[in-house]
C-alpha cells in the first residue's frame, strides 16, 4: 500500500468519520484510487488509521477483503460497468453482491467502484440497493470524475470528498522536472508515470512544439493534430503542454483557444472519431492564430 502524497484533510476526514458510503472525486491521477486503499487498509489495520503498514493485514497484497471494480471493455467497445459485475446473473462470475455479504476474514469489507461514471444503468440501480441498505461490515467507495458524472441517486447517498491538484511545490520536491511537473498538472500519479517513461513525455512534447510551430507559420496539418489525439487515447495526453502554450497568448486569443480545448478533449473522450477532431481542431486552431497580430509564440 502506497501512503498517498498530501490531501491531509481528506485522510484526517475519513479516518474521523468512516463513512460506508463514500465518493471519492476529482481528476486523474490525483491519488483518488490510492486514498480509496488507504481508507481500506486502514479500517483493517491492527492499529488503526493511519494503517501501519506492518500488521497482518496490511502485509496482505492483495487483500482478501478488499475489492476493487473497474470498467471493461463493453458495446461500442466503449469501457462500462455492468450489471453482472453487481448483482448475480446466470453465468456472470463473481459480483459486488454475493462478496460484500460474507463475512470479512478481518474486520471490514471494502468494495471500490473504479470509474463509477462508467457503471450501466442496470448496474447503477442495482448498486443503489446496496448503498441504501448496505450490511453492517461492509464500506462502498465510489471513484469517479466528478459528482455529476455519478447518477445522482448514488451520488445523494455517499459522502463525497473531493481531490484537488496538488500545489506544484508539494510534487517538485519528487521531481524538479518542468515538463514532468507540466504533464502532472498537480496530479502525483500523472507524476510517477512521467517519471518511469520521460522519453514518451519528451516525445509529446515534441509533437505539441511542432504543431505549434505549424499553426505559428501555416503550416499546421490535420495529420499533426490526430498524431496527438491518438496519444490521448492511449494514454498519453497532450492537454497539459497545449494548455500551458496558450496560457501565452493574448488575452481574448488565450480564452478561446482554452476554451475550445476543453471541448476538443470532451468529443474526444465521447469517442469522437479522431479523423473528424483532427480536421475540425486545426480549422478553428488556424482561425484562432490568424487573429493574433503580432504572432505571440
Amino acid at each position: 500500500m502506497r501512503e498517498p502524497i498530501g490531501h491531509d484533510r481528506a485522510k484526517a476526514l475519513l479516518a474521523r468519520l468512516r463513512p460506508q458510503a463514500l465518493l471519492l472525486t476529482g481528476p486523474e491521477g490525483v491519488g483518488r484510487r490510492t486514498l480509496a486503499r488507504w481508507f481500506a487498509y486502514g479500517l483493517n489495520c491492527e492499529r488503526g488509521f493511519p494503517p501501519c503498514g506492518a500488521c497482518r493485514s496490511c502485509r496482505l497484497d492483495p487483500h482478501p477483503d478488499h475489492l476493487e471494480i473497474a470498467p471493461q471493455t463493453g458495446e461500442r467497445q466503449r469501457p462500462v460497468i455492468p450489471v453482472e459485475r453487481i448483482v448475480p446473473r446466470e453465468g456472470g462470475g463473481a459480483n459486488l453482491l454475493e462478496w460484500i455479504e460474507a463475512a470479512p476474514r478481518f474486520r471490514r469489507k471494502v468494495a471500490v467502484i473504479d470509474g463509477a461514471e462508467r457503471l450501466t444503468e442496470a448496474a447503477a440501480n442495482a448498486l443503489l440497493k446496496t448503498l441504501e441498505e448496505p450490511p453492517g461490515h461492509a464500506h462502498l467507495v465510489l471513484v469517479a470524475g466528478s459528482r455529476d458524472a455519478v447518477l445522482p441517486t448514488l451520488a445523494s447517498r455517499s459522502l463525497e470528498v473531493r481531490l484537488s491538484p496538488l500545489p506544484e511545490a508539494e510534487l517538485r520536491a519528487i521531481r524538479d522536472d518542468p515538463d514532468l511537473l507540466a504533464f502532472a498538472e498537480g496530479a502525483p500519479g500523472r507524476l510517477f508515470w512521467a517519471i518511469e517513461h520521460p522519453e514518451e513525455v519528451r516525445a509529446l512534447v515534441r509533437l505539441v512544439d511542432d504543431l505549434l510551430l505549424g499553426l505559428d507559420d501555416g503550416t499546421a496539418s490535420a495529420e499533426r493534430l490526430k498524431e496527438l489525439l491518438s496519444r490521448a487515447q492511449s494514454g498519453l495526453p497532450p492537454w497539459p503542454f497545449l494548455r500551458r502554450a496558450f496560457a501565452k497568448l493574448p488575452p481574448d486569443a488565450r480564452t478561446e483557444a482554452l476554451g475550445f480545448l476543453v471541448k476538443l478533449e470532451e468529443a474526444l473522450a465521447a469517442f469522437v472519431a479522431p479523423d473528424l477532431l483532427a480536421a475540425w481542431g486545426v480549422h478553428e486552431l488556424r482561425r484562432i492564430y490568424g487573429t493574433l497580430r503580432p504572432r505571440a509564440l
